[in-house]
């Protein structure tokens, strides 16, 4: 028996929610029972009241609004206790057609992938603009880089999940959980497929994206943070060494000016920027030794999270 839980973060949703909810499919080849799960972050309209009429299976309510983060993990930890096998994540806005589930959960259903994530071409979607084009583009070569997974489409939500990669997923950012979850599953060495998709138009502005130069920052600020927590090592030795070659340039340059110029007393300035530098380089050295060191122990209590999880799941099931 393979249950497939369809899960919707919902805020404010009450305009878009019927259609979505129309166009996802009610049987799939290999899938035993596939249930709907709404997750309704705090809205103030009559989501939940469309959502019932419906006839969705679940929903959840947070107790005020929280972000589409906390909202998705939320999901994943209801499907999981509710007894999905595959979990999909998809937006209530009805950006993402409901035929092309079936496509996302076949890799799993096929034991090819682990997560399955919806590329949407960005190219070629119209509603999108030249800058949020080049803008996505350069977001999934940077998680490209940090996750080391082939990254076609970083910012798609459309996803699918094996309950194994759900359950071993942790989500910190308040902000999305987009590009955490694609850098850490490849530092989990998870199984990431990214299959062709065609998105709907648009029926509202996108949220997450208020602003160009917010965006980024927030973006720029999720990714450092995550990439630091798996690779601190990495990440502090290469701003130490920038710092100590910086010191060691300036530091040469003012002792040739001493010992052969003789102007030395004139660039008094420049030896203290050199010290400056050797101490924070050599400080972000240590920290990077520390939080390596804290890394292996966040290693050791993701795997005892997961082990935790799985007990708890087992006995849940055998009740």
């Amino acid at each position: 028996m393979v249950k497939l839980i369809i899960q919707i973060p919902c805020w404010d949703e009450q305009d878009n929610l019927k259609d979505t909810l129309n166009d996802l499919p009610r049987e799939i080849q290999g899938i035993n029972s596939i249930e709907t799960l709404i997750i309704d972050d705090g809205s103030s309209d009559n989501t939940i009241k469309v959502a019932k009429k419906a006839g969705v299976n679940h929903i959840i309510s947070l107790n005020r609004h929280k972000g589409l983060a906390r909202a998705f993990l939320s999901g994943l930890d209801t499907a999981l206790k509710l007894g999905a096998d595959i979990i999909v994540n998809t937006d209530a806005d009805n950006q993402y057609k409901g035929e092309d589930i079936e496509r996302l959960v076949r890799p799993i259903l096929e034991n090819r992938a682990d997560i399955v994530v919806g590329n949407r071409q960005v190219e070629t979607v119209e509603d999108f603009s030249w800058i949020k084009k080049r803008l996505q583009k350069i977001g999934s070569w940077a998680i490209k880089v940090l996750s080391g997974i082939n990254v076609l489409d970083a910012t798609s939500g459309f996803r699918s999940f094996s309950r194994e990669a759900a359950l071993g997923i942790n989500v910190i950012s308040k902000y999305t959980y987009t590009l955490e979850t694609l850098i850490q599953a490849g530092q989990q060495q998870r199984r990431i497929e990214f299959i062709e998709i065609k998105t709907n138009r648009s029926k509202r502005k996108s949220r997450l994206v208020r602003s160009i130069p917010s965006y980024i920052g927030k973006s720029i600020v999720t990714m450092v943070r995550i990439f630091s927590f798996y690779q601190p090592l990495k990440i502090f030795c290469y701003a130490g060494s920038i710092l100590l070659s910086l010191g060691i340039l300036i530091g040469g340059r003012y002792f040739w000016l001493q010992f052969f110029d003789h102007s030395g007393n004139e660039h008094l300035a420049s030896l203290f920027l050199c010290i400056t530098l050797l101490i924070t380089g050599f400080f972000l050295f240590l920290m990077g030794i520390i939080g390596d060191q804290i890394s292996a122990n966040r290693h050791l209590l993701e795997d005892i999270q997961l082990r935790v999880r799985k007990i708890e799941l087992r006995k849940r099931e055998g009740q």
